[in-house]
């Protein structure tokens, strides 16, 4: 479920000496729900895997609450079921408050939660992981950069204007997972057009490819693709797993906030 949902971990910058990065949302409103078919590759067969929604509220006077709820199929559980609720909490300036993920992944359970507080322009964080077998530990960290989680990285960074990027270009930020801080790396792979499967319907994308290096080398982990509009909704992504290929598609979007420009007629 950690590849799945790292599409959302894109196009961000660190802001120094400013630890709460503050920030305006132009490309979504209170009520938008994205909803995905997930597929996976089974001895080269594609078989449909369940689905996925992602839906964001606003309450009036107070910030967003955005979650992620995947559920895969009765024919796959019997192989790998998959039963994630991710839940992020940001204030009106996109500034993270709460984190909390839930996960039952082949039969193993795990929480994961991160409580933001913001003092002296620093960010202090406390984490809490609880394990498959019910041990609790909690950690503490501070930076004075800004610090994320998988569901307000999505939600800040859907914001940001990339046309100066540069085909190539590598982006790094720091993202609290478990009971740790890591640097994430993203690679920007440039446009692309993409007629959506099972459809006739094209898309101007944005195609980034999340990372990892093992004995220097590089390792992609996913490949996805954003529209090329204000509301860089992700319609595509590709997951290369340790048991094989992962695919997501977008199959419905409710309540964008910008018109879906991106869609070539």
């Amino acid at each position: 479920m950690k590849r799945l949902i790292l599409f959302i971990l894109w196009l961000t910058f660190a802001t120094p000496g400013m630890a709460q990065c503050p920030t305006t949302n132009t490309a979504f409103k209170s009520g938008e729900t994205l909803t995905y078919k997930l597929f996976f590759n089974w001895k080269f067969v594609w078989v449909g895997a369940g689905n996925a929604v992602m839906s964001t509220t606003k309450e009036e006077g107070k910030g967003y609450r955005s979650s992620l709820i995947t559920h895969t199929s009765k024919r796959i559980d019997r192989f790998f079921m998959m039963r994630d609720t991710l839940l992020s909490i940001v204030d009106q300036d996109m500034v993270p408050q709460y984190y909390r993920k839930a996960a039952n992944e082949g039969g193993k359970y795990y929480v994961d939660q991160v409580w933001y507080n913001y003092k002296n322009g620093q960010t202090h964080l406390k984490q809490r992981y609880q394990n498959r077998r019910g041990e609790i530990s909690d950690t503490t960290y501070q930076s004075t950069s800004c610090i994320y989680d998988m569901m307000s990285m999505m939600l800040r960074a859907r914001s940001f204007d990339v046309t100066n990027f540069k085909e190539g270009q590598k982006i790094l930020f720091p993202m609290a997972d478990g009971d740790q801080v890591e640097q994430v790396t993203l690679i920007y792979r440039g446009k692309k057009t993409y007629r959506m499967e099972e459809t006739d319907i094209r898309y101007r994308c944005l195609v980034f490819s999340f990372v990892e290096y093992e004995d220097k080398k590089e390792k992609e982990i996913i490949t996805f693709y954003i529209t090329d509009d204000a509301n860089h909704a992700p319609v595509r992504l590709d997951l290369f797993l340790k048991f094989g290929v992962a695919k997501a598609y977008l199959s419905k979007a409710e309540g964008l906030r910008n018109p879906q420009t991106s869609i070539i007629k």
